[in-house]
């Protein structure tokens, strides 16, 4: 099995380490602008890749994307370059649309004609929208990592708040991933108990629940401060993602798909295996939840109806 990687930046070099740990695939190339970084990041990995299970770790450009079953694009300008490290500004991600959708537009095509069948991962901030903009490009099969990592922070931070596994909490987070996203505390739970009242019992809910809320919401500007990008975390997101469509594993997860109802691409739990997400589920929410989400999809509709594409539409093959 064969995916691709296209950008070799922070994100995209820890996506590219995190397939080779966990084995994701058997043959791996990196792709990127200047193709010397890619080169330079590959050398780097493929060393220590030879304690991983066999696995053929290449740069190349875009031809070499062909069989490609998944496609990862990480390509693009981040929240620091982008100026969206702001927890006061309610666009957030949403900021870097223009300038990333003028990147897909050069880069799109290119997978398309060396991959058609390829399923597109979009792991470029804000994903949401760009996944929409992919899917204007002519690229139908296409998904965004979407907030299955803003899940994975509202589980550790619950868990922490508990002292329990974060494994063993269930709590999603839905819609955009970005400052709108909508975080189901109707059905958080913990064996099988509403963590709403176990952590009512433990203070003051309402400061708990902000608290919360604000850091996982603001936990890639945190990152962002002391590293400079919010990169291992995504990585490992993204390959798990990748091995859940190669391996045809059916996992139920909050992902970034395409909603007909909505018009947009939107988290929502998806049960996700060969070829994407074979269908959604929709959880049980209260009306608060159910008006976040709304607003959650009118905000990246608001985003894409700004959004100026000069490639015009392509057919998919």
């Amino acid at each position: 099995m064969k995916i691709g990687i296209v950008g070799a930046g922070a994100v995209g070099a820890a996506c590219l380490m995190s397939v080779v740990l966990r084995g994701t695939a058997r043959e791996v190339v990196l792709i990127n602008r200047n193709r010397k970084r890619a080169q330079g990041v590959v050398t780097d990995v493929q060393y220590g890749a030879v304690l991983s299970s066999a696995i053929a770790v290449d740069d190349g450009d875009y031809s070499d994307l062909a069989h490609a079953s998944v496609v990862i694009v990480t390509a693009g300008v981040n929240e620091k370059g982008g100026g969206a490290i702001n927890r006061n500004d309610p666009v957030g991600r949403l900021r870097l649309l223009q300038a990333n959708a003028s990147i897909y537009e050069e880069i799109v095509p290119k997978i398309h004609d060396a991959a058609p069948d390829a399923l597109v991962l979009v792991v470029t901030d804000p994903p949401d929208p760009l996944a929409d903009v992919v899917r204007r490009l002519g690229h139908e099969r296409v998904l965004s990592t979407g907030t299955s990592l803003d899940t994975l922070r509202f589980r550790f931070h619950l868990a922490r708040r508990l002292n329990v596994r974060a494994s063993d909490v269930e709590a999603m987070v839905l819609g955009e991933h970005g400052t709108s996203s909508v975080f189901l505390w109707s059905s958080a739970r913990v064996g099988g108990r509403n963590l709403t009242d176990l952590l009512a019992n433990s203070g003051n809910w309402e400061t708990t629940r902000d608290e919360i809320e604000r850091e996982v919401r603001y936990a890639n500007i945190t990152i962002i401060e002391g590293i400079g990008a919010s990169q291992y975390g995504i990585g490992m997101v993204s390959a798990r993602i990748t091995e859940m469509v190669l391996r045809d594993e059916r996992a139920v997860i909050p992902i970034g798909c395409y909603n007909p109802e909505l018009g947009v691409t939107i988290s929502l739990p998806g049960v996700v295996g060969q070829g994407g997400v074979q269908r959604l589920i929709e959880p049980e929410m209260s009306e608060a939840e159910r008006r976040g989400l709304e607003r959650s999809a009118d905000a990246i509709r608001t985003a894409l109806s700004h959004l100026d594409l000069k490639e015009p539409r392509r057919r998919t093959a």
